[in-house]
């Protein structure tokens, strides 16, 4: 098996452990005595769903609705029979998934005590179920969104300004209705946090109007006038919390994590152990500008590949997390690409060819930013063979533009949505095997 190989296989060890038809079964509460309403949004959510019905009793009532990003539905025979699938914007949010956010909370609010409302979250599920709160537009909760994504900021802190724009997140979702509330959760954030995955619709929220105000000031983002006053005006008390720890509403919920990065790391370690190479993982919650990431990251390769320590080769350095790129506000054109290839990028430049070390990083839900590409493939040939076609490695990076350095070298890995999502997958093997 070459290198590339390798690398490829292990991601798709590390996506099998947070495949949901695997693991939602397996969490499922029993069915109640009244109706069961399956509500979600993430990037998982139909597949989730998918799983649901088929593990489901064919005689137990069963319907909803989730909301998945665009082309992550599915269609002809393998089509959802007893839930409807909305597919919707991300990571902007759009009017798709406000009608649906909007039919998910009036449902929820039809419900009784005999009822059942199982919540499906997942990565994605903040943009994708998005329903503004009173006095805001779709309008506004774009323009926000898109000045934090092309600041950088990390996906905790966006959740804190989303969860203080919204009806139905920040635990709101559960204070909705009277029905017992199971949530199946998969992890898309660093140190899986309950309460930042999809914007915690039915957890509790510490965070607060006035954070969100610090957040936007620290980004130097200047919201929309209604935005600005709405967070202004719960910062005064005129505005009602998210709901808080100790809420009397939280009594009848359960909310389960059932996928996670760190799980995924530990079967890809598994797969590594398998072909005589020794695994290190380094965390599942890796966070940072990937650029400046790539660079630690180089100097522990050349550490292991000159001084055997504190692993000797074959090794495998694992990680997981969710790094930023931060777009320049000077280019005349956007660069395409996303973090997993703009760290690639920036390691390829540190490491400047070094001999038997290959790398790949990935996004597990299938899409690195801008392209439809999960990530790439670097070798220790990628910076010679680019500069053979008049692409400068560096030029590149500073242009926000990895995808236009690995594409051309047929180095991009492309799997398609995946439907599922536990972060970034990033893996370095050093290995003088080959």
């Amino acid at each position: 098996m070459t290198p590339r190989d390798l690398l490829v296989e292990s991601f798709r060890a590390a996506l099998t452990a947070a495949d949901p038809r695997v693991i939602v079964p397996q969490h499922l509460p029993s069915p109640p005595k009244g109706r069961t309403l399956v509500v979600g949004a993430g990037k998982a959510a139909a597949a989730m769903a998918k799983a649901v019905e088929m593990a489901w009793p064919a005689d137990a009532p069963l319907d909803g609705v989730v909301i998945t990003r665009y082309a992550h539905g599915y269609t002809g025979d393998e089509a959802l029979k007893r839930i409807r699938v909305v597919e919707a914007g991300h990571p902007v949010p759009d009017n798709a998934g406000e009608q649906a956010a909007k039919e998910i909370f009036a449902q929820a609010r039809s419900l009784f005590e005999d009822d059942l409302l199982l919540v499906l979250v997942s990565g994605g599920g903040s943009s994708l179920l998005s329903l503004p709160a009173e006095g805001l537009t779709m309008a506004d909760l774009k323009a926000v969104t898109k000045d934090l994504l092309a600041c950088g900021a990390p996906i905790q802190e966006m959740n804190v300004v989303r969860k203080h724009l919204s009806l139905i997140q920040g635990g709101r979702l559960a204070a909705a209705t009277k029905a017992k509330v199971v949530s199946l959760i998969i992890s898309d954030v660093a140190g899986d946090d309950p309460s930042a995955i999809a914007s915690g619709p039915t957890v509790a929220d510490v965070s607060t109007y006035q954070d969100a105000l610090d957040i936007l000031n620290a980004y130097r983002v200047t919201p929309p006038l209604a935005i600005a006053r709405h967070l202004s005006n719960g910062a005064r008390g005129e505005i009602a919390e998210t709901i808080k720890p100790g809420d009397a509403v939280l009594a009848r919920v359960d909310n389960r994590m059932i996928a996670t990065a760190h799980a995924s790391l530990s079967m890809a370690g598994a797969f590594f152990q398998q072909h005589g190479i020794t695994p290190m993982i380094l965390g599942d919650s890796v966070t940072g500008e990937a650029r400046e990431v790539a660079k630690v990251y180089a100097a522990l390769v050349r550490q292991v590949r000159q001084y055997h320590h504190p692993l000797k080769p074959p090794v495998a350095l694992i990680s997981g997390g969710e790094c930023t790129v931060t777009i320049r506000d000077d280019l005349e054109q956007p660069g395409r690409g996303g973090r997993c290839t703009e760290f690639l990028l920036s390691l390829a430049i540190e490491l400047d060819g070094c001999e038997h070390v290959h790398a790949l990083a990935a996004d597990t839900d299938g899409i690195d930013g801008s392209e439809d590409n999960a990530g790439a493939y670097l070798a220790p040939s990628s910076l010679q063979r680019a500069a053979a076609m008049g692409l400068s490695a560096k030029k590149q990076l500073l242009a926000n533009d990895a995808y236009g350095f690995f594409a051309p070298l047929g180095d991009t890995i492309t799997t398609g949505p995946t439907r599922t999502n536990v972060n970034d997958y990033r893996v370095i093997l050093i290995d003088s095997r080959h």
